[in-house]
């Protein structure tokens, strides 16, 4: 797939599952924790500061987020979850606009990957691996991507692996890419794994 990654913008940050886009192009989305790095990693993806905003407050907002890949991919960047200060409403919203992507987004049948982001320091939290037991269940394919792990010395990053790959909840044969927005360590990884589900 040629894509000219500086031609990006932000369609639409959409609240509720009507304003999902029904452009005919691929989607590839992004899934994790709040405060795991998702808009660190879509920004070092397309050499933004700042395109995707860095919140100061974890799970404050409660949108999907399609950015346009040169009118050829969709980057989707679900809101995150597991914010223990979220009211039980918050809590309402984010499952319905999350689960509302998977099962009323009208071009689910192009939703080509979706990018598991887990903190390499923490590991697998309980909401990581029921996400994870979701898309099982539901044939998603996706990979994943172990942020922040220039904050690992070498024997950290050696027992951070071998407990992401071990998990049993995990597909068997599941990609897994160690990722840094600091280092740009992974970036070119994640691109790779992107072009070949989307060319799919």
């Amino acid at each position: 797939m040629k894509i000219n990654t500086n031609n990006v913008t932000l369609k639409i940050s959409a609240g509720k599952a009507s304003q999902f886009l029904r452009n005919p192009i691929p989607q590839v989305a992004f899934s994790g924790r709040s405060n795991v790095g998702k808009s660190s990693l879509i920004n070092t993806l397309l050499n933004r500061k700042s395109l995707a905003r860095v919140s100061s407050t974890p799970g404050k907002t409660i949108t999907v987020n399609f950015y346009d890949i040169d009118s050829k991919l969709f980057l989707v960047d679900l809101p995150g979850y597991g914010y223990a200060k979220r009211t039980a409403s918050e809590q309402a919203i984010w499952s319905n606009l999350v689960d509302g992507y998977f099962t009323k987004n009208p071009n689910i049948d192009l939703l080509k990957l979706v990018i598991q982001l887990v903190d390499s320091r923490t590991g697998y939290t309980k909401d990581d691996l029921d996400m994870i037991s979701y898309m099982n269940e539901a044939d998603v394919p996706y990979i994943i991507a172990a942020t922040k792990v220039d904050k690992l010395n070498k024997t950290e990053r050696k027992n951070s692996v071998e407990k992401l790959v071990s998990n049993p909840v995990l597909r068997e044969g599941t990609t897994i890419i160690l990722f840094s927005s600091e280092t740009r360590e992974g970036k070119d990884d994640v691109w790779n794994e992107i072009f070949k589900y989307a060319e799919k």
